[in-house]
């Protein structure tokens, strides 16, 4: 049993065929009990009357809350475990939402679709920045991810709740997920997808979004793995002493070695805040980490 969750915003042109695909998506599945949620975020168009028409159920806000806060609200309200997540504008193959459920009953946390093809690298400004997030949300989880904030994903509704609290209300949702559920042991498959020319307009902000997501990957720093910062904090101020004994050393002047002297100290003293703040994240986690299912 699936509960296929779609948040929808401004999507009148496209909501409609979405819903359609997707109950072929069930059909093939062979589950009557599955379900289509959408979460309409406000719209100013025709996006529920639409939805509604088409035989999903349509959640509603009063006010636009946010693509996570969509997905926690559809989420919240499927009556079924499994959940499969998903965009309306098109952009995302849902014929690969089978063969994603297959992988998840595998045993895996959690399946994600790894988009790729000339319509997701786009233009060299978003190909730069998705890379830079890429490399950043790889060195706080300590692993490889295919797809940071793919929005084509399958997991188990019981489960990505005991997260909510940690998960992104906006843009940042699915790499809220990514890192949440790496970074507490849980098994992530990344399975290859195309991925689609959008019908409508992008409703992300390129900039915006970014520095919302720069801000989210620090925090879930300081949450999971904080002696992480400390230890980039650390050997900043190490690399700053080395530097200032050689100048020390080469140009004979005493300001540079009590600077490179003074920098191992502050360089120590900043990786033990970093063994405190683990210790202090271990008691805290201690009662509140999901296990395993």
């Amino acid at each position: 049993m699936i509960s296929i969750v779609i948040p929808a915003y401004n999507e009148e042109d496209v909501i409609a065929d979405t819903i359609e695909r997707c109950k072929k998506v069930l059909q093939e599945i062979g589950d009557e009990h599955s379900e289509v949620i959408i979460v309409d975020d406000c719209s100013t168009d025709r996006t529920r009357e639409y939805a509604e028409q088409a035989g999903a159920i349509v959640l509603s806000h009063p006010h636009n809350a946010g693509y996570g806060r969509s997905l926690k609200d559809g989420i919240t309200a499927a009556k079924n475990d499994t959940i499969a997540i998903t965009d309306a504008d098109g952009t995302y193959p849902l014929e690969s939402i089978p063969t994603l459920f297959l992988e998840y009953k595998k045993g895996f946390d959690m399946v994600v679709g790894a988009r790729q093809g000339k319509n997701y690298d786009e233009s060299v400004k978003k190909k730069v920045l998705r890379l830079i997030l890429k490399n950043l949300v790889q060195f706080t989880a300590g692993r490889k991810i295919e797809d940071i904030n793919s929005g084509l994903r399958v997991f188990s509704r019981a489960t990505i709740m005991l997260y909510f609290d940690t998960l992104c209300d906006t843009f940042s949702f699915t790499t809220s997920a990514t890192l949440a559920y790496m970074m507490t042991g849980k098994f992530v498959k990344y399975i290859p997808i195309s991925y689609l020319k959008r019908v409508g307009h992008s409703k992300v902000k390129l900039f915006k979004d970014t520095l919302r997501t720069l801000q989210y990957i620090t925090e879930a720093i300081l949450y999971y793995n904080p002696i992480k910062i400390f230890l980039v904090l650390s050997g900043m101020v190490l690399a700053f002493g080395v530097l200032n004994f050689g100048i020390a050393f080469f140009l004979h002047l005493n300001v540079g070695f009590w600077l490179g002297i003074s920098s191992i100290v502050l360089s120590i003293f900043i990786f033990s805040l970093g063994l405190i703040a683990v210790l202090l994240k271990q008691i805290l986690m201690t009662n509140k980490t999901p296990k395993n299912r």
